[in-house]
């Protein structure tokens, strides 16, 4: 399965993302700076966190207009896989790809901390290595990432069963305490409505690798190439 990871200005998760698909999947991986435009030799396509473009304007704003978002986007037209991680899921959101917004923390601080996830559906390869209802634990660093959407595009959201994780306490709870930014319905990832494009806040690529003592990210890519085999 060969992997592309998007390098934009102000990045900085991607040399992360490429060590879990390239040295712990022992997968091809390959970056992509934001002004290359040709993506077909790719399978699955990285957005990843950080602060592309510096955040001007807001976040992902600038970044939706680069070749290289231009090419995900019809990458996703054809079916193919997207992942955006943090920044990447905000890059995902402006480009239109998913729906809603991330927008400024429920208590207008940036968080950086490790936060309880319950998993949703796992009848996609984002999920399919976990059980549903499953409680993970998945780092979070960002200023914004509250997700917010229209009350009718969260009803889109709720019964095309697109939330794939939502923030909960230990028991798997949603409650306003686990909640760390107020995202509506505690939403911490969703796809889109055919399930090949995903977007989350959480890292999971810090935490793929034993040395970080928490590997509940690495199952996250171990799905994508189980959907690969079953290809």
């Amino acid at each position: 399965m060969n992997f592309g990871v998007i390098v934009f200005p102000g990045s900085n998760c991607d040399r992360d993302v490429a060590m879990v698909t390239r040295e712990l999947l022992k997968q091809p991986t390959r970056m992509v700076w934001h002004e290359e435009s040709d993506l077909s030799d790719l399978d699955v396509i990285i957005v990843p966190g950080g602060f592309s473009y510096g955040d001007y304007l807001r976040c992902g704003a600038i970044a939706r207009f680069s070749p290289a978002v231009q090419a995900t986007v019809k990458h996703a037209e054809q079916g193919k896989l997207v992942l955006g991680i943090c920044n990447g899921f905000q890059v995902l959101s402006e480009s239109g790809l998913l729906p809603g917004a991330l927008v400024r923390n429920r208590d207008l601080h940036f968080i950086c901390d490790r936060m309880r996830l319950r998993v949703e559906r796992t009848n996609l390869p984002w999920t399919a290595e976990y059980q549903p209802g499953q409680v993970i634990t998945l780092p979070i660093a960002h200023g914004e990432g509250c997700y917010y959407a229209a009350p009718e595009t969260l009803a889109e959201l709720e019964s095309n069963q697109q939330v794939l994780l939502r923030y909960c306490d230990a028991e798997g709870e949603i409650t306003r305490a686990a909640n760390p930014n107020g995202s509506l319905n505690a939403i911490a990832g969703i796809c889109n409505r055919q399930g090949n494009v995903f977007g989350l806040m959480p890292h999971p690529e810090r935490a793929s690798d034993p040395a970080l003592g928490c590997t509940d990210g690495i199952q996250l890519f171990r799905g994508l190439l189980l959907a690969a085999v079953g290809r």
